[in-house]
């Protein structure tokens, strides 16, 4: 767990400072889908955070504003909240269009890592998509959502030490969905997590699937956490703190270094 003398919990003001002007920029919300996850409620917890953070946010409940180009290249960040559902070719293109020329694109769960079946350029683009949950014995179930409610550890990798999105935060525990990711080798992986061996599963060896990754993509930066499945675990510290500051890391704009990945930085990009 976390060290509580370094829990970076203040760490997003810091981030803040880091913009060095008082420009505004544009956030992007784009929720929907399940209910499940709450993404009203889930979305509605770091607006605020985003307007202290100099930006102007515009909120949809659909991506149809992808497809409009004009707009799309004035966004610096997109903070997407919208699982399952479907995506239109034209919104898809926009979406992927604007990350190559820059915008950021962040988010959390189901949000963005379990979006647009239906589109398998979209699942390339994030690199790596939601498989299953695995969840608790048969005899253990009610069929409801905590069904799939497991204790597990989200692990730290090396390059996380230092990393502006988990620096100083360590390996920490939660008990709500474990996603087991299908993912590629272009994330750069900050955090994994391990699904156990049990007796009622199928499988026969530990799986290791990613829990926090990075991607570049053209001149854009994306950012994932899987942890987040509603508000009570976006509240945790360390969730919450992760989300914070993966949300200013990606924007475009931002003077954060990618990592030791060999990502390039915003200053960089525009050279």
């Amino acid at each position: 767990m976390t060290d509580p003398q370094t829990t970076p919990q203040a760490a997003p003001q810091a981030g803040a400072s880091d913009q060095g002007s008082p420009t505004t920029r544009t956030a992007l919300v784009v929720r929907g889908g399940w209910d499940g996850h709450q993404p009203i409620e889930a979305t509605d917890l770091f607006i605020p955070f985003l307007e202290e953070n100099g930006f102007s946010v515009r909120i949809e409940e659909s991506p149809a504003v992808y497809a409009d180009a004009g707009y799309m290249a004035t966004v610096d960040l997109i903070v997407q909240c919208n699982t399952m559902s479907t995506i239109e070719k034209e919104e898809f293109e926009g979406l992927r269009d604007a990350v190559e020329a820059g915008t950021g694109l962040a988010g959390w769960h189901g949000g963005i890592a379990d979006s647009y079946r239906n589109n398998s350029d979209y699942l390339t683009l994030i690199g790596g998509q939601f498989g299953c949950h695995p969840g608790k014995h048969p005899d253990e179930r009610t069929g409801e959502q905590s069904d799939n409610y497991v204790p597990y550890t989200v692990d730290m990798l090396p390059a996380a030490a230092e990393h502006p999105i988990t620096r100083g935060i360590g390996d920490f525990d939660l008990v709500t969905e474990q996603y087991w990711v299908l993912s590629d080798d272009y994330i750069d992986v900050l955090a994994t997590t391990t699904q156990k061996v049990r007796a009622w599963d199928p499988w026969h060896r530990p799986i290791t699937s990613p829990a926090i990754w990075t991607r570049q993509w053209g001149e854009g930066r994306i950012f994932v956490s899987t942890p987040g499945h509603r508000v009570e675990v976006l509240e945790d510290p360390n969730v919450r703190t992760v989300i914070e500051r993966g949300m200013l890391w990606a924007a475009r704009g931002s003077e954060q270094p990618y990592g030791e990945h060999g990502g390039r930085s915003a200053k960089e990009a525009t050279r």
